[in-house]
């Protein structure tokens, strides 16, 4: 997988910060941080809580009141995205940036058949005839490698696995053609044995369509598998970027930490190391 050209990036984001407020004073889950997307994959990985999928949300404005998005800059193929009113959000998202949820089963709407539903997707950002839009469902549906998509289309949510369900998300997503696609832990509620082919679809499509994308995850070999890029975030701060394929070679003791703890098929160690989280306690971004 070859990286893509950078030099006109799609999203850039520049000292993000997303605040809450508590009983003790507002908490900071995003501390300022900045990066760049282009037409490329980018990950994001770290712990549970480490502001991964906040990061995530708050490109979307996402973030409801009382939780509030500060940033020195936030584009979006030169929209201000800071500037933007809700109304244009609503427009922005699912036509130009589109995101994919953890779990099908909260995201579907269980009462509307899984046509309908990619039709909803589509109807809302263009007005096409009824032919063409069953025709560009029943097109998406096979795209995602669904069988008998005509069937498919007619069923409710509850009526299909969870793998497929997720590729009904990954359609819905994608039929309105966006430019980014922003995929949060897209297959942590699948079985290990349909992970990868629903990652392998999403992939071809991304990269069929030219897309950028920013996929969201705990498990840095998958990141590392289908991203160019990866960003390590441990509570609400970047604290590494490198090249997916120099992920192994990490310098900063909490990516090295995370590596280590993870399990290997081959493992010989009577037991899995824990984060010595003192190591980087005052540590600097790599």
């Amino acid at each position: 997988m070859s990286a893509a050209d950078t030099s006109q990036p799609l999203l850039e984001v520049k000292n993000l910060t997303v605040t809450f407020p508590t009983s003790r004073g507002p908490v900071n889950v995003v501390k300022g941080i900045s990066f760049q997307l282009g037409r490329e994959k980018l990950g994001i990985v770290g712990e549970s809580g480490s502001g991964k999928s906040m990061t995530g949300r708050a490109i979307l404005k996402l973030i409801r009141s009382p939780g509030k998005i500060a940033a020195d800059t936030m584009n979006f193929d030169g929209i201000d995205l800071l500037k933007t009113s809700e109304r244009q959000m609503r427009a922005l998202r699912g036509s130009r940036i589109s995101m994919v949820m953890q779990d099908p089963k909260f995201s579907l709407n269980p009462v509307m058949t899984i046509g309908d539903q990619i039709a909803e997707a589509l109807q809302t950002h263009e007005k096409i005839s009824r032919k063409e839009l069953n025709s560009r469902v029943i097109a998406m549906l096979e795209a995602v490698r669904i069988n008998n998509p005509a069937h498919v289309a007619k069923l409710y949510p509850h009526e299909v696995s969870g793998g497929m369900g997720q590729r009904v998300m990954i359609a819905m997503m994608l039929i309105p053609k966006p430019d980014l696609l922003i995929a949060d832990e897209p297959t942590s509620a699948l079985d290990v044995s349909v992970q990868a082919q629903v990652l392998d679809i999403m992939d071809a499509l991304v990269s069929g369509n030219g897309m950028g994308l920013l996929l969201i995850s705990h498990d840095l070999n998958l990141v590392a598998r289908y991203c160019d890029r990866i960003i390590v975030m441990n509570s609400g701060e970047i604290v590494e970027e490198c090249l997916a394929k120099d992920l192994h070679q990490a310098k900063h003791p909490y990516t090295q930490g995370l590596l280590a703890a993870m399990p290997k098929i081959d493992e010989d160690r009577d037991e899995l190391p824990v984060l010595d989280r003192s190591l980087w306690s005052a540590g600097a971004r790599t």
